[in-house]
C-alpha cells in the first residue's frame, strides 16, 4: 500500500498541510491508486458509514461539476481558449476528472469496443473472439469469430457476457443483435490490386466500403482511409489533424469522421477540423472507376 493510501485508512497520523504536500508531489498514477484505496475504504464500511461516505463523495462530485462545465464552456467559446482546451485534455489528470463529471467521454463505438474487451480474453480462451460490427438503435451489432462461431458456448458466451458487458458499461446500448458471415474487410493491403496509367493507384472496391463507414488501406509505407457518404468516397491520409494517431478505429458519425484517441471531429467529405477552426484531414486526389477507388499518392 501506499503511504498516501496508508494516510487514507489511518487518518490523525499526520497533518493536513503534510497531506495536501503529499499528494501534490504524486504522480497521476499515484493519486488514481490513492482515489481506488479511499473508495475501497469506504466499501468496506458498515452500512451507516458507507453511506455517508458515498453521500460526501456524489456532493463533492455535484460541486466540482457546474465549475467544471462553466471552465469548459468559457474555453471552448473563444479559439484560443478552445486551442489551450484540446491541449489540456491530453494530460490524462485533465482527462480523467472532466471523464469523471461526464464532459467528455469516447465516441460511443469506442466505449463499446472497451466494453468488449473485459470478455474478449474469456472467448479468445475458447479460440474464438466477438466483432463489433456496428451500434444502431440502441443495439450493438456483434460477429463471432473462430471456434465460437455456432458452437453451443457461444449463445450463452454472448448474452450473458458480452450483452451484459455492453449494457452495464455503455448507457446508449440495451442489447445485441448477433449477426452471421464472414467480416467484411477492415484493413485491405493495396499492394495486390496494382497500379493503373497515369499514376493512379488502384484500391478498394467501392462495395467493401459500406455506406456510412470508412476502411483503411495502405501503398507501401503510406497509410490512408476511405470514407463513404452515401455512396461519395473521399481519401484522407490515415493521420489525425491533432497528434497524428491513426484514424481507423474511429467511426464516421452522421458525416463525421470522429478520431479513436481524442474524439477530435472531421467533416468526412472535405477533411475539414470541426473541433479545431484551421486543422484539416490531408486528401488526397481520388476517383471512383469500374467500382473501384483509386488515389494518387504522390509517391512512385
Amino acid at each position: 500500500m501506499s503511504a498516501v493510501g496508508s494516510r487514507i485508512l489511518n487518518p490523525g497520523t499526520t497533518s493536513a498541510t503534510d497531506d495536501a504536500s503529499a499528494f501534490e508531489e504524486l504522480a497521476f498514477e499515484e493519486l488514481a491508486s490513492a482515489v481506488d484505496v479511499a473508495r475501497a475504504a469506504a466499501v468496506g464500511l458498515p452500512s451507516p458509514a458507507r453511506e455517508v461516505a458515498t453521500g460526501l463523495q456524489e456532493a463533492v462530485e455535484a460541486f466540482h461539476r457546474p465549475a467544471l462545465v462553466s471552465i469548459v464552456r468559457l474555453l471552448r467559446s473563444d479559439p484560443r481558449g478552445k486551442e489551450l482546451l484540446f491541449e489540456m485534455v491530453d494530460d490524462p489528470a485533465v482527462r480523467a476528472v472532466l471523464s469523471l463529471h461526464g464532459i467528455i467521454r469516447p465516441p460511443l463505438r469506442v466505449r463499446a469496443e472497451q466494453a468488449l474487451d473485459a470478455v474478449r480474453p474469456y472467448l479468445q480462451s475458447h479460440g474464438g473472439d466477438v466483432e463489433l460490427v456496428d451500434v444502431r438503435d440502441g443495439k450493438a451489432v456483434v460477429r463471432l469469430q473462430g471456434s465460437c462461431h455456432g458452437c453451443s458456448m457461444s449463445a450463452a458466451t454472448l448474452r450473458e457476457g458480452v450483452e451484459e458487458a455492453l449494457v452495464r458499461s455503455v448507457a446508449e446500448i440495451d442489447g445485441i443483435e448477433v449477426i452471421d458471415g464472414e467480416p467484411a474487410a477492415a484493413f485491405i493491403p493495396i499492394g495486390s490490386f496494382g497500379r493503373k496509367d497515369g499514376g493512379w493507384t488502384a484500391g478498394p472496391a467501392t462495395g467493401e466500403v459500406p455506406v456510412g463507414a470508412m476502411v483503411r488501406f495502405d501503398v507501401g509505407v503510406q497509410s490512408f482511409i476511405v470514407v463513404n457518404v452515401d455512396n461519395r468516397f473521399a481519401v484522407f491520409r490515415n493521420s489525425c489533424a491533432h497528434q497524428g494517431n491513426t484514424l481507423d478505429g474511429g467511426i464516421v458519425d452522421d458525416g463525421v469522421i470522429v478520431c479513436p484517441w481524442h474524439g477530435f471531429r472531421f467533416d468526412a467529405t472535405t477533411g475539414e477540423c470541426l473541433s479545431a477552426p484551421g486543422a484539416h484531414l490531408e486528401q488526397v486526389p481520388t476517383r471512383v472507376e469500374g467500382g473501384r477507388v483509386s488515389i494518387r499518392t504522390g509517391q512512385p
